[in-house]
């Protein structure tokens, strides 16, 4: 691909390739585990980061390199790091900035695992998380002590769906001294780029939409390039780091290598020593995703937008969440960012509560029944007793989760069909 900035659907389907000698219009897929150094030099170059190329599947292949390059550039990043899974981009990027000792500031509306990899599984490693109402950036300025590393925020709360003041909670972030992490799956950069917003790191599950398809799970960290770690508060930046012969990561790195120190930093720590890579033929997956992606999220918006105006109105449903409604809680500031659509996710409750959501469920034809979001077919679930359950009534309740919400991830078939198959389930009730 040239230096020319590609609009979204063209770069969504160039970017990040170069032809390579075999002249293969389809990117290839490097089943390969390592690679033939030129000379012993060239070997002790790419240990020691003098320069970049590939040497071990583990750390990097050609294959992932080209989905990292794609989705750097669909996020205006400067670099991204590829991953088995999305919890684990998460935890890298956490472990890549924080240690013992330290805090992050995370909102508290979080995908379960998510809460449960900061709630329970963090501070088993001394790094623990200040969760605070995110609905106001202010809560976030004031959870921030001197240990605190990064604040954390989904750009749409999973699986209440409140829209975060990404910008808001920014400006808190840089003014102090901190940088933003943001989990962008639920809107992807087709409809969010975080990175114009002040997000300094951002998260994807490639499995879900940027996949698109259910078939392949994997996770991406994109860095983008414009954080200070020199600013005094990330001593893992600052000072001698002994995985790498002391090298300080802020300051040593070479002026071309220097915006992308986070990124590096997780690929040649966390990513070789503890090794949750990602195989070529799940980055080819993604790669065939990503293709699409455009044209499936504007599908999904559409359809979610009539499916949340229809429970909206219908005699048995409650309440209905969806940034996309005027009546929604956060449509006035979502609307203020997201101009392609608010995304493919709809939550709502019913009349008789948990056992009559529980009965919808077991019910319903043409949803699918899984743990999972982000496909192309609609998906159904109960988060209460399923992806939450790991945390207390309590700790649901302060993210907005009630017992009897009910979780859609809208796919890309017909609307009606859609309505009719919600319709039928909530006549049994």
């Amino acid at each position: 691909m040239s230096h020319r900035i590609y609009r979204f659907e063209t770069a969504a389907l160039h970017a990040g390739q170069t032809i390579d000698t075999t002249q293969s219009r389809g990117v290839p897929v490097y089943r390969t585990t390592s690679y033939v150094f030129k000379n012993t030099q060239h070997a002790a170059n790419l240990f020691a980061l003098k320069e970049l190329g590939n040497i071990y599947t583990r750390i990097q292949n050609p294959t992932t390199d080209i989905l990292e390059r794609r989705v750097s550039h669909l996020e205006c990043g400067a670099a991204s790091v590829a991953l088995s899974s999305g919890t684990a981009a998460i935890f890298y990027a956490i472990i890549t900035l924080a240690e013992a000792g330290d805090n992050i500031v995370s909102a508290n509306n979080l995908y379960g695992g998510t809460y449960t990899q900061f709630e329970a599984i963090l501070p088993k490693l001394g790094i623990t998380a200040i969760f605070v109402d995110p609905k106001d950036p202010k809560n976030f300025h004031k959870a921030i002590n001197a240990k605190t590393r990064a604040l954390y925020v989904e750009t749409i709360g999973n699986p209440v769906l409140d829209y975060t003041d990404i910008k808001g909670v920014a400006e808190i972030a840089h003014n102090n001294g901190l940088p933003l992490i943001v989990d962008g799956t639920f809107t992807t950069p087709y409809l969010l780029r975080t990175v114009e917003l002040g997000a300094d790191i951002v998260v994807n599950s490639l499995t879900k939409w940027l996949g698109g398809h259910g078939s392949a799970i994997g996770g991406i960290i994109t860095d983008a390039g414009g954080f200070d770690w020199k600013g005094g508060n990330h001593p893992l930046f600052t000072e001698p780091d002994a995985n790498y012969h002391g090298l300080r990561w802020a300051v040593d790195l070479p002026g071309s290598l220097a915006h992308m120190a986070f990124a590096l930093r997780v690929r040649t720590v966390p990513l070789r020593n503890l090794g949750a890579a990602i195989s070529p033929d799940n980055s080819w997956i993604f790669l065939q995703g990503i293709e699409t992606l455009p044209v499936r999220m504007a599908r999904h918006c559409e359809n979610a937008l009539k499916i949340a105006e229809h429970l909206n109105t219908h005699p048995k449903v409650v309440w209905v969440r969806y940034p996309g409604l005027k009546s929604d809680p956060t449509h006035a500031l979502a609307a203020r960012y997201l101009k392609n659509g608010f995304g493919g996710m709809v939550v709502f409750g019913v009349k008789g509560g948990y056992d009559a959501a529980i009965r919808i469920i077991d019910s319903i034809r043409l949803f699918s029944h899984l743990a999972n979001v982000g496909d192309a077919k609609s998906l159904i679930l109960h988060p209460a007793s399923t992806s939450h359950s790991q945390l207390t009534e309590a700790q649901q309740r302060s993210g907005g989760l009630t017992p009897d919400l009910i979780r859609l991830s809208i796919g890309i078939e017909h609307p009606d069909d859609l309505i009719e198959a919600l319709d039928e389930a909530m006549a049994k009730v």
